[in-house]
């Protein structure tokens, strides 16, 4: 599975953002899919997961915040991301786990005040 993910830019404090995590190479219905974010000297973690059966779970710096979802194909999940703050700023990965661990570049959101 080889996975891109994009969306990102560069946003004003409050602001919006989608994220899309587009798969190739297999359909993501079968995987969690998670979205992590790394920001500048910080360790990588997690924001939020989808379940093959679409259970959802977030931290809880982002929760009511984002929402994460399976897309209209079979290959996309995406990452709606609303009220944004300059502490979301991070390079944003998404992942997939079903066995295997597959990550894909990430996608820089920079969140300015």
């Amino acid at each position: 599975v080889q996975l891109q993910a994009s969306g990102g830019g560069l946003v004003q404090s409050g602001g919006s953002l989608r994220l899309s995590c587009l798969a190739s190479g297999s359909a993501l219905d079968l995987y969690a899919i998670r979205w992590f974010r790394q920001a500048p000297g910080k360790e990588r973690e997690g924001v939020a997961c989808i379940s093959f059966d679409h259970h959802t779970k977030y931290a809880d710096s982002v929760k009511g915040r984002f929402t994460i979802a399976r897309g209209g194909t079979r290959n996309s999940v995406s990452l709606q991301m609303n009220s944004l703050k300059p502490e979301d700023t991070a390079v944003y990965y998404c992942n997939a786990k079903s066995g295997g661990n597959y990550w894909g570049q990430g996608t820089e959101v920079t969140v300015f005040s």
